[in-house]
């Protein structure tokens, strides 16, 4: 058991974090939730109102023998604006923004190597305001957020065409 570990990240609405990870081997689960708040056990009517403290993040559980945490950390980094401080694409607001939870000292030092390899890349002109954060309570949304993109597929098409956040992709990502 020692080969799984958990990654959290927050990248704006949760329902676009799930599908980039769920499909990798390696991966055995990613729950939708929340983290990062002073709220116990936080709804998802109280978190989005923005003032809870919580972030809209995903718990990737994965087995590092058939995945690495630099391999998801790249997945993560291409999901999102990492130079947006103020929430991601079309979701704006504290809970939106964008951050990167370790586990512990070594996700730590990974992450920060990986955020300061990304901001001396040049690859964007803004500087890379992604925070790196000590993982906090994990609380999973309610379970119609889970697994949306399978469960909801025409509603999460929806909202991710008019989010920016595929646009925002081809343009900084896969050019």
């Amino acid at each position: 058991m020692s080969n799984i570990k958990k990654a959290t990240f927050a990248g704006g609405c949760f329902w676009c974090m799930v599908k980039p990870f769920d499909q990798w081997d390696g991966v055995h689960s990613v729950i939708s939730g929340y983290t990062g708040g002073k709220l116990e056990n936080p709804t998802y009517e109280e978190v989005k109102k923005g003032n809870t403290g919580h972030y809209e993040a995903v718990e990737i559980t994965f087995d590092q023998a058939l995945i690495s945490y630099e391999t998801i950390l790249d997945l993560y980094w291409k999901q999102i604006d990492p130079t947006d401080a103020g929430g991601q694409f079309q979701d704006r607001g504290n809970q939106y923004r964008a951050a990167i939870f370790y586990q512990d000292e070594e996700q730590q030092e990974i992450a920060a190597a990986s955020k300061q390899a990304l901001g001396d890349s040049g690859k964007f002109s803004k500087p890379i305001v992604t925070e790196i954060l000590p993982a906090a309570k994990f609380y999973p949304a309610e379970d119609y957020h889970q697994d949306f993109y399978k469960k909801s597929a025409k509603e999460y098409e929806e909202d991710r065409a008019k989010s920016g956040r595929d646009e925002f992709i081809a343009e900084a990502w896969e050019k």
